[in-house]
C-alpha cells in the first residue's frame, strides 16, 4: 500500500512536456492575424515559446530575422557584455517613420527645450526592457511573442500603434546571466516534467545565474554604470528619453503579478506626483488586461520607487515613467505552487499581456506623456532658480583616475562639470584651482540633487534598496553646496575627458619612485611585480633628490632601486607602465635623502604580487563575491582564486597570500580547515574578512576583538505597548537597508596609505558592528560620534555604532588578521573604502601590533 501510495505521488509531480507546449493561439486573442511571410519563433527556433528556456544567441538571431523580414523594425548592436554577448535593441515604428527614425528622434529630444512646440505627429517613445536578471527568464522568452506581434500583427490596432510611438524593444539586459539559466534549466529537465519545487531544476546550485558575468546584480547598477551592459543602455536611453520604460521582472513561485505603482509614500522625494499620476493612469490597462484573462494581480503594497539605480525607477528622474512588473517564477519549466501548478507558458503570457497594455496606455496617453516630459526638462532651469543654493563644488584631490571616473560617470548621466580656474572658499573649506562646479542651473536638475544628496529622513522610512547613494561619498571627494557664485570662477566649457599625454621617457638612475595616490597605482604596482620588477613601499615619509631637485614622498610611495633588478629591461618595463597607467615615475638620483630614511633603510618593506584565495559557495553572498573579484580583476590587476567552502580541504594554503572572506556563514569550513587557516596566518598568511566573514574570525578568535550582532542592536530598541500593527514600522526602524556613515581614519597606518583625508564616508547596509579595540594601535578605522551622512538610520543605531570600530588589524603570529564591519567594495563603485582591500593586498605584512 505505501508503495503504491510513493508511485502514485511521484507520478502526480510529473507532467508530460508536450503537454506545457502551447502554439501562438494560447498568448494571443482569436482576432489578432498575422502576416504570414514573418516567421513564427517555432519556425526559427524548431519549438514552441516555453517548451524550452531561449538562449540569447537564439534570441539575437530571432531579432536578426525579424529584421530583415519586416520593414517596421531596425536591428542594431549596442554594445557588448563581459563575455562579449551582444547587447541588441530593436527600434520598432510604421516603416514611413522607422525611414526617417533619425528626423524623429531630433524632434523629439527638441521637445524638450522651451523653443520648440508640439506636434500631433510626435510619437511616444517606449522602451521594453526584458529579464535583467537572468534567472528571470519569461520577461525574455515573452520578447519572443512581443517582437513578432510588432513585426507582424495586422488591423487597425497594430498601425494606430506603430503610427503614434516609437519602441525599442531590449529582449535581454542580461545576457550572460540569461545564457547560464538557460542552459541549468534545459539541462535538468526531462521529457517529463517534474513539479517538485525541490527538483534540482527548480533550484540553482552557487552562483546563481541572477547576475552578470562579475555575479553583480544589473537591475542595481543604472545608476552606477560599471559594468558594459549599463553603460551601453545609458547611452542609448539618452539618445531618446523615452515616456516609458518597462522592467519585467520574477518573483517567488506561490506569489502572483506585481505591477506599479507601489507603495505610494516610498518614491523618492524629487520625483514629481504627476509622474505617479501617470503611473496610476497606465496601471489601469494592466488590471482590464489580466481581469479579462482570469489572472491574479496586486498593486500599492510592495517594492518601492526611491532608488534611482533601478530600471523601474531611472525613469522617474529622466522625465519618463518606470513601470515595474513581476511575475510569480516556475524557475523552471513547471512548479506547484499554493496557486496550482504554475507553468512557464503562463508565466510568459502574463509578460506578453502586459508590454501589449502597456502599448494601449501609451497610444492612449502619448499626449500626457510627452507633455509630462517636456515640463520636467523644461522647468528644470526655473526650479534650479528658485533653489536656495546654486551647486556643488568637488574637490580634485590629485587622483586623476578617481575624479575622471568620478567626471565620466556624472557625464554618462548628461550632467555637466565646470573645472574652476581660481581658488574657491566655502563653509571655511579652500577648494583649490582645478577643482569641479556642478551647476543645479541645467536639464539635469532633479539628477543632480539626487545624485548629491545627504537626505537623513522622509515620509516613510522603510526601503525595499537602499536609502542613500551620495556619489561624491562614495568616491571619497570632499564636496560642498554652493549658496552664493560671487567670486566663483569656472572654465567656459564643461569638463570632457582628456586625451592620454605621453609621460617623459625614464633614463638610468639610481632608484625610481610613485606615489601610491592614483586609484590605479596598485594595478601599476602589481603588472611591475608580476613581470618580475622589485619594489619596496616606504613606510615612512621622505624627501629625495630628483633630476629636478628635492621632491617629498608620502608614506606608501613605491621604490623601484636599480640594486635590486636583475631584469636587463627593467627600465623599459618602467617607461611601458607609467604611459599605460598614466601614473608619472620619478628618478632618484641617490640613495641618501635630506629628510626621512634613506632607500636602504629597514622602513623600505618589500612588497610582492598577491596570490588571492576568495572563499565562495553554499552560504556566501554571491553579490560580495563577485564585487570583490570585479574590484581586484578591473582595478588591481589581480586573478583571485575563487573555492567554494566544499573545496577547501583540497587546497594547500602556502599556494597563497591572501585570504579574502566577504559576507556569509562560513560554519561550514570543517574544524580541519580552520586549524589550517589559524596555522597559515601564523606562519605569515595575511587573511581579510568583512561582514560575515569579520565574524567568523572573531568565533574562531584569530580576530581579538567583540562585536554586536543584528539581534544586539535590535534589543535597544523600546518595544513597550507596541502592537501587532507596528511590526513592520519596528522593522524598518531596526534595520539598515543602505546608507551612509562617516568614520576617522588613523592615517599613520599602512592600511590607509593613499587616503588623505582624516575621515572617510563608508557605505553600511547591515546592523552588525564590531566593538572599538581596546588594545592600542589596532583600531585603523572607528566610526564618528555624529557618524551618518547619508540615508536613512535611526537614531536608536546611529547612537549605537558611534564610537565603534569600522577597521580594525593587528598580528596573529607572523601574519595579519584584518576586520572591516562593512564591505569596503559596494556594488563596485566605492572607490574610497575600496583602497583599504588593495592596501591589505600590499601593505597588510608591513604593520605590526599586538590585538591583546
Amino acid at each position: 500500500m505505501r508503495l503504491l501510495l510513493f508511485i502514485t505521488t511521484v507520478m502526480a509531480t510529473l507532467v508530460s512536456f508536450s503537454s506545457v507546449a502551447k502554439p501562438l493561439s494560447y498568448y494571443f486573442a482569436d482576432d489578432v492575424e498575422f502576416d504570414p511571410a514573418i516567421p513564427t519563433p517555432q519556425q526559427v527556433l524548431g519549438y514552441e515559446v516555453g517548451q524550452w528556456h531561449v538562449r540569447p544567441d537564439q534570441l539575437v538571431q530571432y531579432m536578426q530575422l525579424l529584421a530583415q523580414k519586416s520593414d517596421r523594425i531596425n536591428f542594431e548592436v549596442i554594445g557588448r557584455t563581459h563575455e562579449q554577448r551582444p547587447l541588441v535593441m530593436l527600434t520598432i515604428t510604421a516603416p514611413d517613420k522607422l525611414e526617417n527614425i533619425e528626423k524623429i528622434r531630433s524632434a523629439h529630444l527638441a521637445r524638450l527645450t522651451d523653443k520648440v512646440a508640439k506636434s500631433e505627429d510626435d510619437s511616444a517613445v517606449v522602451w521594453m526592457g526584458y529579464s535583467v536578471h537572468g534567472n528571470e527568464s519569461s520577461g525574455s522568452n515573452a520578447a519572443l511573442l512581443v517582437a513578432y506581434y510588432l513585426a507582424a500583427a495586422q488591423g487597425d490596432e497594430i498601425q494606430t500603434l506603430l503610427n503614434n510611438t516609437v519602441i525599442l524593444l531590449d529582449p535581454s539586459l542580461n545576457p550572460d546571466g540569461l545564457a547560464r539559466f538557460a542552459n541549468w534549466a534545459n539541462s535538468n529537465r526531462g521529457m517529463n516534467l517534474s513539479t517538485d519545487p525541490k527538483t534540482r531544476e527548480h533550484i540553482e546550485s552557487w552562483p546563481s545565474s541572477r547576475t552578470n558575468h562579475y555575479l553583480f546584480d544589473l537591475n542595481r547598477d543604472w545608476l552606477l554604470l560599471q559594468h558594459p551592459e549599463s553603460r551601453a543602455r545609458i547611452a542609448k536611453f539618452h539618445q531618446w528619453k523615452p515616456n516609458i520604460l518597462t522592467d519585467f521582472h520574477e518573483m517567488g513561485p506561490s506569489s502572483s503579478f506585481f505591477f506599479q505603482p507601489g507603495i505610494a509614500t516610498r518614491k523618492h522625494p524629487i520625483t514629481p506626483d504627476e509622474n505617479v499620476d501617470l503611473t496610476k493612469a497606465i496601471a489601469t490597462y494592466h488590471a482590464k488586461t489580466l481581469d479579462a484573462n482570469n489572472a491574479l494581480y496586486f498593486t500599492e503594497e510592495s517594492f518601492d520607487d526611491f532608488y534611482y539605480g533601478k530600471g523601474s525607477t531611472y525613469p522617474d528622474v529622466n522625465g519618463g515613467v518606470g513601470i515595474l512588473f513581476e511575475q510569480a517564477s516556475s524557475r523552471g519549466h513547471s512548479q506547484e505552487t499554493i496557486n496550482g501548478l504554475l507553468t512557464f507558458p503562463f508565466t510568459i503570457k502574463n509578460q506578453l499581456l502586459t508590454s501589449l497594455s502597456t502599448f494601449k496606455a501609451a497610444v492612449d496617453n502619448r499626449e500626457a506623456l510627452l507633455d509630462y516630459q517636456a515640463r520636467f526638462y523644461n522647468q528644470a532651469i526655473e526650479l534650479a532658480n528658485d533653489d536656495n543654493f546654486e551647486g556643488y563644488i568637488v574637490e580634485n584631490n590629485g587622483d586623476n583616475t578617481r575624479i575622471n571616473d568620478f567626471l565620466a560617470l556624472l557625464k554618462q548621466h548628461q550632467i555637466n562639470a565646470f573645472a574652476t580656474t581660481k581658488m574657491l572658499k566655502v563653509n571655511g573649506e579652500s577648494y583649490a584651482k582645478n577643482s569641479f562646479y556642478v551647476p543645479l542651473a541645467q536639464k539635469q536638475y532633479r539628477l543632480v540633487k539626487a545624485i548629491f544628496s545627504e537626505q537623513k529622513n522622509f515620509i516613510d522610512n522603510t526601503f525595499y534598496d537602499v536609502s542613500g547613494w551620495t556619489l561624491a561619498h562614495a568616491f571619497n571627494l570632499q564636496f560642498a553646496k554652493v549658496t552664493s557664485d560671487w567670486g566663483l570662477k569656472t572654465e567656459k566649457t564643461p569638463w570632457e575627458k582628456a586625451k592620454s599625454t605621453s609621460i617623459k621617457t625614464l633614463g638610468n638612475s639610481y632608484a625610481f619612485a610613485f606615489p601610491w595616490d592614483d586609484y590605479l597605482a596598485p594595478k601599476m604596482l602589481n603588472s611591475l611585480l608580476q613581470k618580475g620588477i622589485k619594489a619596496r613601499v616606504a613606510l615612512k615619509a621622505l624627501t629625495a633628490t630628483t633630476p629636478s631637485g628635492e621632491i617629498d614622498f608620502a608614506a606608501g610611495s613605491i621604490i623601484v632601486a636599480a640594486g635590486l633588478q636583475d631584469k636587463n629591461n627593467w627600465v623599459t618595463l618602467l617607461n611601458n607602465a607609467q604611459n599605460e597607467f598614466g601614473i608619472a615615475i620619478t628618478p632618484i638620483t641617490t640613495g641618501l635623502t635630506s629628510q626621512g630614511a634613506d632607500l636602504g633603510s629597514r622602513t623600505m618593506a618589500v612588497v610582492k604580487a598577491p596570490k588571492v584565495l576568495l572563499i565562495g559557495g553554499s552560504g556566501v553572498s554571491q553579490y560580495e563575491v563577485g564585487e570583490v573579484w570585479y574590484y581586484l580583476d578591473r582595478f588591481v590587476g589581480v586573478a583571485p582564486s575563487i573555492v567554494e567552502i566544499s573545496r577547501l580541504d583540497s587546497l594547500d594554503l602556502d599556494n597563497y597570500s591572501h585570504i579574502v572572506l566577504t559576507h556569509g556563514n562560513f560554519d561550514r569550513i570543517t574544524d580541519k580547515m580552520k586549524v589550517a587557516i589559524k596555522n597559515w596566518v601564523r606562519e605569515g598568511g595575511v587573511i581579510w574578512g568583512h561582514k560575515g566573514g569579520a565574524k567568523f574570525l572573531a568565533d574562531q578568535q584569530l580576530l581579538k576583538a567583540n562585536y554586536l550582532s543584528r539581534r544586539d542592536l535590535a534589543s535597544a530598541f523600546e518595544t513597550k505597548d507596541l502592537h501587532y500593527g507596528d511590526k513592520d514600522h519596528l522593522a524598518g526602524r531596526q534595520r539598515i537597508a543602505g546608507a551612509i556613515f562617516n568614520t576617522d581614519v588613523d592615517l599613520t597606518h599602512p592600511l590607509t596609505y593613499s587616503i588623505k583625508r582624516d575621515t572617510l564616508p563608508v557605505f553600511k547596509n547591515s546592523t552588525w558592528l564590531l566593538q572599538a579595540s581596546q588594545a592600542p594601535f589596532v583600531n585603523v578605522l572607528t566610526y564618528t560620534n555624529k557618524p551618518l551622512l547619508a540615508g536613512f538610520s535611526d537614531k536608536v543605531n546611529v547612537d549605537q555604532i558611534a564610537g565603534e570600530a569600522e577597521l580594525i588589524a593587528h598580528s596573529y603570529g607572523r601574519g595579519s588578521v584584518i576586520a572591516m564591519t562593512d564591505n569596503p567594495v559596494f556594488r563596485g563603485y566605492w572607490y574610497g573604502t575600496s583602497r583599504l582591500l588593495s592596501n591589505a593586498l600590499f601593505f597588510g605584512h608591513t604593520f605590526r601590533a599586538n590585538g591583546d
